[in-house]
């Protein structure tokens, strides 16, 4: 090789690192990318539901915390087989970016594992955490670490949150799903998943008073389980015992997360908005998504200026609606009960004695009696979902989205 020939080499190759370094620079200096990443996830955070939670806690000119996130964005949410997803369907979505069938729990159509926002956090070397006032093997927390075409495999489901959850935060419910028979728990396997959690470096705390007193200087490897199932509603937490609220383990689990300087991802599933809905309990249902909305008010406090928070609806179920004409400033027990013209205030469009018999052309009269044509509690109906959000990178979710819109934007900010 020529002496010039060799001069060109070496300075094409100190063109390439030049470029290099300075591509490195821009993404990690110029283009900086949010240290927490916060994912919210709710049923029925839809127009109806949204609407008729804000009158039910300020009256008419009330304002959540949510609506002062920028970004308003509406979801489609349909399932790979139906116009109308469940709740693994529409999760699955979210967290993996792919359209599948209902009932399918981190997994696509044909049963092939699919990787979540959770494993690609762990691969940028972030930390991770889930928080959920349900069950930690409730459907939406299992589609974060477990595969499987059965949601409502509990057992199964916690045996890979032991096998593969490996989470820095983990809080909610779920107890007995991971406590042999003898413990009063319902494996019968006889493994005590708790035990091998115990093992495996984690430390255990099962009241609000301990989950509070857990340091937060250290790296975290905490479990925190509060219930034998789901944990309390919101009206009956001051009777349910030492159990944290919602925005109180979001708070604690940004505060355990933050020690990373590669910053982390949390993923918080309000379960309960979603099982007073099914039951058709406005007003329950109703103090959950305040509930949801406490959550955001700690996220936004707590997870500092460059963060990205996005709250998301997966679903609606029951199809809630206010009607009627209340007043401009009532509130609280005066639009859940008969309102001014004499009809109910709060109606579902699904639930007990929602359906007809084929050819009826008169409603029915609600019977205490099962019926083959009354439908046991409320279901998914056909609507699109709202997403809020604020942060790098959530200007884009904004107009008509789809669910794995989410995913993309997460992904590109990890």
């Amino acid at each position: 090789m020529s002496i010039k020939l060799r001069n060109r080499f070496i300075a094409l190759l100190c063109l390439l690192a030049f470029i290099a370094l300075g591509l490195a620079f821009y993404v990690n200096w110029v283009v900086q990318k949010p240290f927490a990443i916060i994912l919210i996830l709710t049923d029925n955070l839809t127009p109806g539901s949204v609407t008729a939670t804000r009158v039910y806690k300020g009256g008419a000119d009330g304002r959540l915390n949510f609506e002062k996130l920028p970004n308003l964005a509406l979801l489609t949410t349909h399932s790979g087989d139906f116009a109308v997803s469940d709740s693994a369907s529409a999760t699955t979505a979210i967290a993996t970016g792919q359209k599948v069938n209902n009932r399918s729990v981190g997994v696509d159509s044909a049963g092939k594992p699919l990787p979540t926002l959770i494993d690609l956090a762990r691969e940028s070397g972030r930390s991770v955490g889930l928080v959920s006032n349900a069950s930690l093997t409730d459907t939406t927390p299992a589609v974060f670490y477990a595969k499987t075409g059965d949601p409502h495999d509990n057992l199964g489901i916690a045996l890979q949150l032991v096998d593969k959850g490996n989470f820095d935060v983990l809080l909610g419910g779920g107890e007995a799903d991971l406590l042999p028979e003898h413990k009063d728990g319902q494996r019968k396997d006889g493994r005590d998943l708790m035990l091998e959690l115990r093992r495996k470096g984690y430390d255990i705390v099962r009241s609000k008073a301990e989950l509070e007193s857990t340091p937060v200087w250290r790296a975290p490897k905490l479990l925190g389980v509060f219930a034998n199932g789901n944990l309390a509603f919101a009206d009956e937490i001051q009777s349910a015992g030492p159990q944290p609220s919602l925005a109180q383990m979001v708070r604690q689990a940004i505060q355990l997360l933050q020690f990373n300087r590669k910053g982390y991802l949390l993923v918080v599933d309000a379960g309960l908005v979603g099982k007073a809905a099914t039951q058709n309990e406005a007003e329950r249902m109703m103090k959950e998504l305040i509930t949801v909305d406490e959550a955001v008010g700690e996220a936004m406090a707590y997870a500092g200026e460059n963060s990205l928070i996005i709250v998301a609806g997966k679903q609606s179920i029951g199809g809630l609606r206010l009607n009627g004409y209340p007043f401009r400033n009532d509130k609280g027990l005066s639009i859940t009960g008969i309102n001014s013209q004499g009809v109910p205030s709060l109606t579902w469009s699904t639930g007990p004695n929602s359906q007809q018999p084929p050819g009826a052309t008169e409603p029915q009269q609600p019977s205490k009696e099962p019926s083959a044509f009354a439908a046991p509690a409320a279901v998914g109906v056909a609507e699109d979902t709202i997403s809020v959000s604020s942060g790098p990178g959530s200007e884009t979710l904004t107009g008509f989205k789809d669910n794995t819109d989410i995913f993309r934007v997460i992904k590109s900010n990890l």
